[in-house]
């Protein structure tokens, strides 16, 4: 398998999590209402929490399982992770927060730069500080980093909802472009329906923590 396979328990409080699906190469949608468990398996798949029970494989890569022990760190999934608010690192310019990946710093992949320059519409944006720039253009910004991390799967959690109306609908045609030219498994998690819709093609549905029927 090429894609996520995802089964996991975990308790947060008092929140219980026991879900599990796979998703294909291609954007796959997580909806579903707030507090569902959306952001919860992102955040699992990517080693910030870490489950009580369960199997995640991503790509032909284990990087959990309970029953043979295998917890991969954070650092060696090759997750890349879009937050809602970008989380661009602001001492730096665009063109240094884009190259922080190490990967772009030890392989030197002037395509793959170039590539993502073009995709994101950031050239005019490298010279320039992230607070100068629009909720829209650090979004933008934070989606580019991401994908020269190289990462095995695109985990994006509510890109846009942080982003005004008019900006939102600025940023959403890149996103399109973007989940098109991506040959890796994209989960993207949104409250909008329209939105899931638009980008995704295949949809999980969670409520309370569980995956439900269409």
């Amino acid at each position: 398998m090429s894609g996520i396979e995802f089964r996991a328990r975990v308790r947060l409080g008092d929140f219980n999590l026991d879900a599990g699906f796979t998703a294909a190469e291609g954007v796959t949608g997580l909806f579903g209402p707030s507090g569902s468990g959306k952001s919860t398996i992102l955040r699992l798949i990517a080693g910030l929490i870490r489950p009580d029970w369960g199997r995640i494989v991503l790509g032909d890569r284990i990087v959990y399982d309970s029953a043979a022990g295998i917890d991969v760190p954070p650092h060696k999934r090759r997750v890349g992770f879009v937050f809602q608010d970008g989380l661009l690192f602001p001492h730096l310019s665009v063109r240094r927060n884009l190259l922080y990946g190490p990967w772009v710093r030890r392989m030197g992949r002037p395509a793959a730069l170039a590539r993502t320059v073009e995709i994101l519409d950031l050239a005019r944006l490298l010279d320039r500080a992230p607070r100068t720039l629009s909720g829209g253009e650090r979004q933008r910004v934070a989606i580019g980093r991401a994908l020269l991390s190289d990462p095995a799967v695109l985990l994006m959690d509510e890109p846009v909802t942080a982003i005004d109306q008019e900006r939102r609908a600025e940023i959403l045609p890149y996103l399109e472009l973007l989940t098109r030219e991506s040959p890796r498994p994209l989960l993207y998690v949104s409250h909008a329906i329209a939105e899931i819709e638009r980008l995704t093609g295949d949809i999980v549905l969670l409520k309370d923590g569980r995956v439900v029927e269409p």
